[in-house]
């Protein structure tokens, strides 16, 4: 027999929760909802009594497929919780600062993309997983992709047919570049001869820009060139990239403003340069990555770039060799733009080095705030933050934020 639970918050991964902790997904704070209880979590779920910013989903796959979380809540709901998840992180540490208003992207705009494609006994079956689950959802109506890539979803069970196993799954993550779609596909058949000559005609018919096969380039029928300011690189396949345009500019203004007037800037976690060739308009920057070929790819965006100035590329895993407070003595302002995990150890260097601006970018409001609360600990003031919200009606939350030392605010 359903028993009714009283959803009292959302937890991080925009699970509506009840006393005890009882998870209860697709729900909101202040709902009565029924149904089954397993272990910790909810199923079969009826709202018995709705929140006022309960609205109906703007997809029709949304029931079915696990890529949203929140597209039965309002905008402004989602917007409110995604500033609160942050204030709240940085609370915990003791931390209160300035909140710009959220910037989101709007629908239609994600520019990348992994699809998830198998092999069935009728053809192929394209899309994305269903929540917590193996099962995949096609998603022919997705209200979140561009339509470019929906578009190319056909053509993405075309590979599965060519290079795909019945038991195995192939991840295929299509991108948008400045000349057309750069496709990068993991999980299939290993590559031979015959398989190779196939998968190159394919490049020839779909008009791909570039497609990759376990990262090894199969055809480039034209670089697929990114835009980072006034350059143009070429990731490698799979590399890191902003989910959307519209968020990365939201990003860059937000660590351009932060760093305004800054003659030599340091830009940790540099991935290909998203932040430090549009700097390099105005000031000369040390680049660091971890990965050696998004490296390159930066100083070759840079080398054919007009009017920028020096821009040194380096490669160096900041997790075992964070740059030393004597390395660091010469810039007048660190970017950093860490992944999920943080920057712990290079935060530990940053202290000591105590330069006078830094500018930090974060997936991870958690691991942010416990970085956030070493750099003012050791005399650094948190002036804003702006939340950017470019993976809509998702649980995930980027920002900006800006440190300066507190004498310099006095």
């Amino acid at each position: 027999m359903s028993q009714q639970y009283n959803i009292v918050r959302l937890g991080h991964q925009g699970d509506g929760i009840a006393d005890g902790p009882i998870f209860a997904s697709r729900t909101l704070p202040g709902e009565i909802v029924s149904g089954t209880l397993e272990g910790g979590q909810l199923t079969d779920i009826r709202v018995e009594a709705p929140s006022d910013e309960r609205v109906k989903a703007p997809c029709r796959h949304y029931k079915s497929c696990g890529g949203c979380q929140l597209q039965h809540a309002s905008d402004r709901f989602v917007a409110d919780w995604k500033l609160g998840v942050v204030r709240k992180a940085l609370e915990a540490q003791g931390i209160e600062t300035e909140f710009r208003p959220i910037h989101t992207s709007p629908a239609a705009s994600r520019r990348r993309a992994t699809v998830s494609v198998r092999r069935t006994k009728k053809g192929t079956l394209a899309g994305f997983h269903g929540r917590a689950s193996g099962v995949i959802t096609e998603i022919p109506d997705c209200q979140l992709l561009d339509p470019v890539l929906i578009a190319a979803i056909p053509s993405v069970e075309e590979l599965a047919m060519i290079g795909g196993s019945r038991k195995g799954e192939l991840a295929v993550t299509l991108t948008l570049s400045e000349v057309g779609l750069d496709v990068s596909v993991r999980g299939g058949k290993p590559l031979d001869g015959p398989l190779q000559m196939t998968l190159a005609q394919v490049i020839a018919q779909k008009g791909w820009a570039r497609l990759a096969w376990d990262d090894e380039i199969i055809a480039m029928a034209n670089p697929p060139r990114q835009r980072f300011g006034a350059a143009l690189v070429v990731p490698p396949p799979g590399a890191f990239l902003q989910a959307t345009k519209d968020g990365e500019q939201a990003l860059l203004a937000a660590v351009l403003e932060i760093t305004s007037g800054s003659k030599r800037v340091i830009d940790l976690f540099a991935g290909c340069g998203t932040f430090s060739l549009p700097l390099a308009e105005t000031a000369e920057v040390l680049t660091v990555e971890g990965e050696a070929e998004m490296t390159a790819a930066l100083d070759q965006g840079w080398r054919m770039a007009r009017g920028l100035k020096t821009v040194t590329a380096t490669t160096r895993d900041l997790f075992r060799r964070p740059f030393m407070p004597d390395e660091l003595a010469k810039f007048d302002a660190v970017v950093l733009d860490p992944p999920r995990a943080g920057a712990e150890a290079q935060i530990s260097e940053l202290v000591q080095a105590k330069r006078p601006v830094i500018a930090y970018v974060s997936c991870n409001p958690v691991t942010f705030a416990r970085d956030a609360e070493r750099l003012v600990s050791a005399g650094y003031r948190l002036n804003w933050v702006q939340v950017v919200d470019q993976f809509r009606w998702s649980a995930h939350v980027e920002l900006a934020a800006s440190f300066t030392l507190s004498h310099m605010n006095d």
